[in-house]
């Protein structure tokens, strides 16, 4: 796969799919050319998005922390404040890790690997992307090392 310039994709905007030209709700299917420029461009635009919204998610919950971390008078108020917080602090820290992925995702655009099952090369699918676009393996193959995992080899 050749590799690709992500920055050769048009940028996102409030409406990438228009900006492109693409139908209002463009959405790849399995008829277009697959990991062609009008998907890269598409995941390229939802993976972006995606973590956009995560860090906006980031900032708000530090903004929050620090405006809500007063010491409560009630010790059982206390409590429940620590935990919230603690709940929140946890659900970043997994939206950090998925940040990460994401990043992986988008070096994938540009090595021309995204789409393709890390482990046999061939193609991921369009309807696995679409629910998991951070996927770097195919059904099968994260089958077999779900499999391997559990130890069940049936």
């Amino acid at each position: 796969m050749p590799k690709l310039d992500i920055n050769d994709l048009k940028p996102l905007t409030e409406s990438p799919a228009k900006e492109r030209g693409y139908p209002d709700g463009y959405e790849p299917t399995e008829k277009d050319e697959y990991m062609g420029t009008e998907q890269l461009s598409y995941f390229r635009d939802l993976l972006l998005q995606w973590r956009c919204d995560l860090e906006k998610e980031s900032l708000a919950t530090m903004e929050d922390l620090q405006k809500n971390s007063s010491i409560e008078a009630d010790p059982t108020d206390q409590a429940s404040l620590e935990y919230e917080q603690t709940l929140e602090l946890r659900t970043r820290d997994r939206e950090r890790k998925l940040i990460n992925k994401i990043d992986e995702a988008l070096d994938r655009i540009r090595d021309g690997s995204f789409g393709f099952c890390e482990e046999t090369g061939d193609p991921i699918g369009i309807k696995r992307l679409l629910a998991r676009p951070i996927a770097t393996l195919s059904i099968e193959a994260k089958r077999r090392q779900e499999q391997k995992e559990t130890g069940y080899a049936g």
